[in-house]
């Protein structure tokens, strides 16, 4: 299997909005944006944890992924989850197909997936910066 769509990960958003111990505000700076590959097979139903995707690896590229600058939720017909573009300079990293945002716990096993957003191709560079562009309208939006 392969990224297809983005998603959001059910699991993590019923700890966040039941306020469960252990899971990270989305406004928090200690969440992360992380690299998945095209081998990962998002399960938005049944997969909670960073090690349910396989991650980028590559020089300039820090497993967990880098943190979120400056996220905010706006409330204004709907919500929107927006933060800075993330971006990798003078790495090389091969074939990253999508951003999960996650809560930056230090480890596979427990850092918490919020949300996939699929770059529909693949990308990678070579001693360059890997910038994600994120919409105008937010990383992810509730209407």
């Amino acid at each position: 299997m392969a990224i297809t769509t983005s998603g959001v990960y059910w699991l993590s958003v019923e700890k966040f909005l039941t306020a469960a111990t252990g899971i990270v505000s989305w406004e928090s700076t200690a969440c992360k944006y992380a690299l998945a590959l095209d081998a990962s097979t998002p399960n938005f139903d049944l997969h909670d944890f960073r090690n349910d995707f396989t991650e980028a690896t590559g020089t300039g590229y820090t497993a967990g992924g880098n943190a979120l600058v400056s996220p905010a939720l706006t409330i204004s017909a709907g919500m929107k989850y927006d933060f800075n573009d993330p971006q990798w300079t003078t790495s090389t990293i091969a074939s990253a197909m999508a951003g999960v945002v996650c809560s930056g716990n230090a480890t596979n096993t427990i850092d918490e997936t919020h949300f996939l957003q699929d770059f529909v191709t693949a990308v990678s560079t070579t001693a360059g910066t890997l910038d994600v562009a994120i919409h105008a309208n937010g990383a992810l939006t509730f209407a």
